[in-house]
């Protein structure tokens, strides 16, 4: 049964489907349908118009998207460090739903597991071919390789999904706000994030959602395909690939309807479980101690030079590799916000502003770098020791870097087989959990924050996401809509900087700068390895 409707919002009951909210439902339904069937009949023209808008945006304005996702990482670290981290997202003595060990699993795999899968190799082998300042397929160029592959996937992205998710979290749970995008705005036109502004934003993070979600859909299953082949000899082809996107969206339609507990959450734990034995397999079997060296190296470096990699734009030479790639990065990870961001806040009730900031800020940072030194280090390494041509399987064909490494270890043929299918599983149940978990969010800012949507609303969005993949994957319309989601990135970047301002200001203005006498005289309502259940029962 679903929630009683929203305060405020335009919401409409469709019979057995459930509650809707009409304008962002619409008016979003519309938007989609016109763009996929603008790419799927133009595929060439729309390609073409949103490229050159993807290319105006990062030749423009890279300077801003330098400046501005820099000082989100700022703003997330000097929240973790103020007076503001012991503000708990939700009552004073409110403890988390889930465990740590379930929480960060659900944060990695919707925030870039499934990313990391696909660039931890592909990504070091194209900047050693050609590093920004230094030559490349020297040793100089392997360390400026990793060096900013860290940098890619490092704080600054995970900085990004912060502003979005903690404004919601805080909103939604210190406040009684509905969890939308729209709730960010009312430090500056209150109750008017119920009218045609609210529905604005909400429409461009569902917008961006369904069309990011559908893009790494669309280009996982390529991946998938590629591995299939290169390991069983199954053809890679359209057909293929749209069989694959059925298979993928058939499984999260089953999660969903299962919920967060009994879908995503177990999803997720299983997904860190299988990519925790392949890293440690890559580890032990691999070229351990470069690995171990290159972790440290790497991170090293990335901390000494991260200032200036943070506002490095390029200016004097050029080249465009800032361009290709950083600003590039800092547009998708902003066209991903609001599904992220509002995923995380979904599943963070309960956790103060400096555990939240710290466990999402720094854990899957420190988590991906593992990934890359394990990954990347051992692609590099092979590079390097002439073991295979990893620069040239990946100017052939990225999809299957990933394989090829895996091939490449000291493995009996019948354990790198059952590797190379272990890997393909966990690319497939990552995709699905960015699948699930993008379908709840759309579901949230359709319905209006209803809670507890019936299961038809999340299966319809579920089964969508693979409906526009799959006509763009056979229309050829893939790239136009990648570049549309990064263009989403522009007009969203100014909301996230509003949210940033009004969060700062509502701070300010509602949280107490010292602990009331209450808090002072409760006990504290946490042990060291997790909530207390005897306090959580008193409390309750």
């Amino acid at each position: 049964m679903d929630d009683p409707s929203t305060p405020g919002l335009t919401q409409t009951r469709l019979g057995g489907f459930g509650v809707i909210c009409s304008p962002v439902f619409y008016t979003s339904t519309a938007v989609i349908a016109l763009f996929v069937l603008f790419g799927a009949i133009f595929p060439e023209r729309a390609e073409a118009i949103f490229n050159q808008l993807q290319t105006g945006i990062s030749e423009y304005l890279g300077w801003y998207y330098m400046l501005v996702v820099t000082i989100f990482l700022v703003f997330a670290l000097y929240l973790m460090f103020s007076r503001y981290g012991s503000v708990r997202l939700g009552d004073q003595f409110e403890t988390p739903r889930f465990s740590y060990t379930a929480w960060f699993a659900m944060l990695f795999s919707a925030g870039m597991g499934i990313g990391l899968l696909f660039w931890s190799i592909a990504e070091p082998m194209y900047h050693y071919l050609d590093p920004p300042h230094a030559a490349g397929e020297t040793s100089a160029g392997a360390t400026e390789a990793m060096r900013y592959t860290f940098f890619h996937w490092g704080l600054h992205a995970w900085a990004i999904y912060i502003v979005v998710a903690l404004s919601l979290a805080y909103y939604a749970y210190r406040h009684n706000l509905p969890l939308l995008i729209r709730s960010s705005l009312y430090p500056f036109i209150g109750d008017r994030i119920y009218g045609p502004w609210g529905h604005l934003v909400d429409v461009l993070a569902l917008f961006g959602t369904m069309f990011g979600v559908a893009t790494s859909l669309g280009l996982g299953v390529m991946q998938i395909n590629a591995g299939l082949n290169f390991v069983f000899g199954i053809e890679e082809s359209t057909n293929m690939q749209i069989i694959l996107v059925a298979i993928i969206t058939l499984i999260a339609v089953g999660s969903v309807a299962l919920g967060i507990d009994k879908g995503i959450k177990r999803l997720s734990n299983f997904n860190i479980g299988l990519a925790v034995i392949l890293i440690a397999l890559l580890l032990i079997i691999g070229p351990t101690l470069f690995i171990l060296r290159m972790l440290v190296e790497s991170t090293g470096v990335y901390v000494q030079n991260l200032p200036a990699m943070s506002l490095w734009a390029d200016t004097i030479d050029e080249t465009g590799w800032a361009t290709a790639w950083t600003i590039f990065y800092w547009g998708w990870w902003i066209s991903w916000a609001p599904y992220v961001g509002m995923f995380i806040a979904r599943v963070s009730r309960g956790r103060t502003i400096r555990e939240f900031v710290a466990g999402v800020l720094l854990a899957p940072t420190a988590a991906a770098f593992v990934w890359l030194a394990v990954f990347g280090g051992t692609a590099m390494s092979y590079e390097l020791e002439g073991v295979v041509d990893l620069t040239g399987a990946v100017s052939e064909n990225v999809s299957t870097a990933l394989f090829v490494t895996i091939e490449a270890l000291p493995l009996w043929d019948w354990l790198a087989v059952v590797v190379m299918a272990a890997a393909t599983v966990l690319i497939v149940t990552f995709f699905v959990t960015s699948s699930d978990s993008g379908s709840l969010v759309i579901d949230t800012l359709a319905s209006g924050d209803v809670r507890n949507p019936t299961v038809t609303q999340r299966v319809y969005w579920a089964i969508l996401e693979g409906v526009v993949a799959s006509i763009l994957l056979l229309a050829g319309g893939l790239a136009a809509l990648q570049a549309a989601a990064i263009s989403v990135g522009l007009p969203f970047s100014i909301v996230m900087l509003i949210m940033m301002i009004g969060l700062w200001k509502s701070l300010q203005e509602t949280e107490a700068v010292t602990p009331t006498k209450y808090q002072k005289e409760a006990p504290p309502p946490h042990t060291l390895f997790g909530y207390s259940e005897d306090l959580d029962d008193k409390i309750r």
